[in-house]
């Protein structure tokens, strides 16, 4: 099965001081251990990245470099599908 990750579970995974950290890392082990896989849009990556730099949110936020290479780290993993949206998915938005 896919499931689509969004920002919030993202940054609940990637963030320790994140409340739901714990049970994200959980989750993901679950559905890795299950076979299953996720889906990911680029838009999430970059909004990942804008929340875990930013230093309003967190005490220790990530460096640019450091939130880049985990973004980077999820488009490559085996276990994830990549979900680009063409016209049809953006007119859909609109």
């Amino acid at each position: 099965m896919n499931h689509g990750m969004d920002t919030g579970f993202l940054v609940a995974a990637e963030v320790v001081e994140d409340v739901s950290h714990q049970s994200a890392r959980a989750k993901i082990a679950a559905l890795v251990a299950a076979g299953d896989r996720f889906a990911l849009a680029p838009q999430v990556l970059s909004e990942f990245m804008h929340v875990v730099t930013d230093a309003k949110r967190f005490i220790a936020p990530l460096g640019m470099d450091a939130a880049r290479d985990l973004a980077q780290k999820w488009w490559t993993a085996h276990e994830v599908t990549q979900v680009v949206p063409g016209d049809a998915a953006v007119a859909q938005f609109f």
